[in-house]
């Protein structure tokens, strides 16, 4: 059962690793994706040689006798928004922990972060077509809101991972729309950006490129976009267990796959690494962070490496997080 009680204990615990995240991105690398909102004045300085002289206030500088300049500073406010994944897909990962709760887990910390440095924060939350939209705003309201759904979308991914033995699989299968609207929620969170953000997408990007791609590219012309492609185990490699049938979550096509094959081993590798290329070039190319997560990684940790490192430049980097 849902409930503030709940909310509240699980974001205490998600706290002291969302003050981390917080001190990074203000005070790291994300700090040149602040922006100004206004300009303050703040004090007045000593004129030195090279100083625009429109900007010498000219009642202290008759009162002292000597030049002074204003000095203003500049109102400065992060806004964070979310673009989720909560499609079919992302219901796989390891034994342990499926692609969408660490998402969620992800979600969560960036959130409270955002909360802590008193940043404007939205979100799109989707699967086959967009189940939840907020746009961008302050506020405990609207933090335990947006958890509230992340917690929800988590606790429906456990229940179906229990299902299998339970036999209420197909139940919470069917609560979910098949497909993935990437490219759908990628252009609502475009509608919903009034001013310039810093977006993370945290997604499997298991769909074609042709349908996200052109709306990541229009948004990250007005934004700041990372790209968290999240993994699992059979995403690069299947066990083997000889010719046995698959179904594919999203489509609900069958087919029969043989995993004991080497060169089908290789072609499925091979598939991983020629679609996770296209994705990395795409995101280089349109200067968009790539970062890769796996279910099994840490996020707090793949977080924080990220805002310590620099944001500029990844045009000429080519490498992901």
């Amino acid at each position: 059962m849902h409930n503030t009680d709940h909310l509240a204990k699980k974001s205490k615990l998600l706290r002291l690793n969302a003050q981390n995240l917080a001190e990074g991105m203000k005070l790291g690398n994300f700090r040149s994706l602040f922006r100004g909102q206004g300009i303050e004045f703040s004090g007045v300085r000593d004129y030195v040689r090279g100083d625009d002289v429109r900007s010498i206030d000219w009642n202290v500088t008759a009162r002292m006798a000597r030049p002074f300049v204003k000095v203003f500073e500049e109102e400065r406010e992060l806004q964070i928004f979310l673009v989720v994944d909560s499609s079919l897909s992302m219901k796989t990962g390891s034994r342990k922990r499926s692609k969408l709760e660490c998402a969620c887990e992800a979600a969560s910390l960036i959130t409270l972060a955002s909360e802590i440095n008193s940043s404007p924060v939205g979100m799109v939350l989707f699967d086959g077509a967009t189940s939840f939209s907020c746009v961008p705003r302050t506020g405990r309201e609207q933090i335990m809101h947006i958890l509230n759904r992340l917690d929800k979308s988590d606790d429906k991914d456990s229940d179906s991972r229990q299902g299998h033995s339970q036999g209420h699989s197909q139940e919470i299968l069917e609560s979910s729309q098949k497909g993935s609207a990437l490219g759908q929620a990628i252009s609502v969170a475009s509608r919903m950006l009034n001013k310039r953000s810093l977006v993370f997408i945290l997604s499997d990007f298991l769909v074609a490129p042709e349908l996200y791609q052109k709306q990541l590219g229009i948004l990250s012309q007005k934004n700041d976009v990372i790209a968290i492609r999240l993994t699992g185990d059979s995403d690069k490699s299947l066990p083997k267990f000889g010719t046995v049938p698959f179904m594919d979550v999203e489509s609900g096509e069958t087919l029969r796959l043989p995993t004991g094959s080497r060169r089908f081993e290789k072609e499925w590798a091979a598939d991983y690494q020629r679609r996770e290329k296209i994705w990395h070039d795409f995101c280089i190319k349109h200067n968009i962070r790539p970062v890769l997560m796996k279910s099994t990684d840490d996020e707090f940790h793949v977080l924080q490496t990220l805002f310590s490192q620099k944001l500029t430049g990844t045009k000429n980097t080519g490498r992901s997080l």
